[in-house]
């Protein structure tokens, strides 16, 4: 994992604690909740965006969820896709039109695919990851080939997410699970 990038990451204890930074947190326990079951710690929540865009810290988080796919033996058990099926469930639509999604790591091709159908319109990431990322590399997010395209703000709490992965990985390779 020493390839995850983060840019123009500040330490979210090195500055005041913003809205953004306020979210990412939540969806960094969600990423707890992760690696204490042994899964990569990756955290998404979704929150609903005030009719007038101003979003704040008492906004309702619509959906939520941590990386699942060991313990439910299913590739599409991200925490994305989790977060992105409760709060469709929660609206009782597929379209997540006023909504801002936080995740820890840049969602991979195919979360970053499942937002556009479900018209996410703002993606909050921790780390970027420049070799699967769905924006890095595939540039899904924003592409002008697709109907929807989601405004990506990186680097929130960059610096805490990568040294979780990191970590994360590191251990596994020293118990010979990768």
């Amino acid at each position: 994992m020493a390839d995850l990038e983060t840019p123009q990451a500040v330490p979210c204890s090195e500055r005041k604690l913003g809205v953004h930074e306020h979210f990412m947190r939540v969806a960094m326990r969600e990423a707890e909740l992760a690696e204490t079951a042994g899964e990569v710690p990756t955290g998404c929540v979704i929150v609903e965006r005030p009719e007038d865009g101003t979003l704040t810290a008492d906004a309702r988080i619509i959906g939520r969820g941590h990386n699942e796919t060991e313990g439910r033996g299913n590739p599409t058990s991200h925490a994305e896709m989790l977060a992105i099926a409760e709060a469709c469930a929660a609206r009782g639509d597929f379209r997540l039109t006023d909504t801002v999604l936080y995740v820890t790591k840049e969602p991979c091709a195919m979360c970053a695919g499942a937002i556009v159908l479900a018209r996410i319109p703002v993606v909050v990431y921790g780390v970027s990851d420049p070799h699967r990322g769905g924006q890095s590399v595939f540039g899904i997010l924003d592409s002008e080939a697709l109907i929807h395209r989601a405004e990506i703000i990186g680097g929130v709490c960059g610096d805490e997410c990568r040294v979780r992965l990191q970590a994360f990985f590191r251990a596994r390779r020293r118990q010979g699970q990768e």
